[in-house]
């Protein structure tokens, strides 16, 4: 998980890149952008860094040489000499506008940034940001007169929505980097070229990632899709996530049918977790493996976001960290409403 609130947003450069196969082209600054507000820089760094919270991490690749990447090879420079961004900001727009010749692709401004103290699972390093806006949305501005009002619309940005961004963090370096990455626009093969041909980037192959990709699978299959096609009670929803984070904590490796059966358990939901399994390597692009070492580091940070919280209307929470048949559900006859009834031998 990354946290962003104690990040410093220290440099920022705009430029704009045309789509290639239309004839479009460059437009580049001719320096770094001042940001004298502390309230502009606070929402630059919402609208930059909020959606990678919980991203998936990636590292560049090049099947002969990673020193030959060239994305790789900008950074490199940036984290060596942070003063050099603006520099390296035109070699990578230029990169950038190389890869943009499929006529799908569209114009826009690409925000070049640079990022100190941003808090990456255990660690704190420093991060570039590449960014692009491709969409424009129409606001409505209200101007206050003498007599009245006027108003008139303007094209902008829409700072809760970021179209493509990336995130290279100054960590890994030997292993390509740990990076992010994002496309909101259009995930079909031609819009590939973000992430493939541009950033030329593949998922993190190791026991830390394989073991959180598993629990974000384990995660998103309980809360998403066992209640669209099992009638389910939320106590079982939330006995079968406990169940999952429990496996990884008391096992050193993971089997695939060893989880299945002992989790999933009835014949049918495991069908359906094989399905749902494969549907969420293909849409994240992740490496789901079937035997892998178990990471303790990723275990303890994805238990903490798995909720064994029952929420009761405003009034009330219970945590259900054992065994769910000490609790009860029932419906009251005399009013219709719903209650749970709880088992237990001491309270403290």
């Amino acid at each position: 998980m990354i946290f962003t609130k104690e990040a410093s947003l220290d440099s920022l450069i705009v430029h704009f890149v045309g789509n290639k196969a239309d004839g479009d082209g460059l437009r580049l600054s001719k320096s770094a952008l001042q940001l004298e507000s502390e309230g502009l820089k606070e929402i630059l760094k919402t609208y930059f860094l909020n959606p990678f919270r919980n991203a998936t991490y990636y590292h560049f690749h090049h099947e002969a040489d990673i020193h030959l990447n060239e994305l790789y090879n900008y950074s490199s420079k940036i984290f060596a000499d942070p003063g050099s961004i603006f520099l390296q900001s035109i070699n990578i727009i230029k990169h950038l506008s190389e890869q943009s010749d499929h006529p799908n692709i569209k114009s826009g401004e690409v925000y070049v940034a640079y990022f100190s103290g941003v808090e990456m699972d255990t660690e704190t390093v420093d991060a570039i940001g590449i960014f692009k806006s491709e969409n424009k949305d129409t606001f409505l501005k209200i101007n206050a007169l003498a007599d009245g009002f006027s108003i008139e619309k303007e094209d902008g940005i829409n700072i809760n929505r970021l179209d493509k961004g990336c995130l290279i963090f100054n960590a890994d370096a030997d292993k390509g980097y740990r990076v992010c990455s994002i496309d909101n626009v259009n995930k079909s093969a031609d819009a590939q070229y973000w992430k493939e041909k541009f950033l030329n980037i593949i998922p993190r192959k190791d026991s830390y990632h394989y073991t959180n990709n598993y629990l974000d699978l384990c995660k998103n299959f309980v809360t998403e899709k066992l209640p669209e096609e099992f009638e389910i009670a939320k106590t079982d929803q939330i006995d079968m996530l406990n169940r999952s984070v429990n496996f990884f904590k008391k096992n050193d490796t993971f089997d695939f049918n060893e989880f299945t059966n002992e989790v999933i358990q009835q014949p049918e939901l495991i069908d359906s977790f094989k399905d749902f399994k494969n549907k969420f390597q293909e849409e994240y692009e992740l490496p789901i493996v079937d035997e892998f070492e178990i990471s303790t580091q990723a275990v303890k940070k994805q238990a903490r976001i798995f909720k064994s919280v029952l929420k009761l209307d405003k009034n009330f929470h219970i945590y259900i960290h054992g065994n769910k048949e000490l609790i009860e559900k029932g419906v009251d006859e005399a009013t219709g409403m719903k209650y749970y009834k709880i088992y237990y031998r001491e309270e403290s």
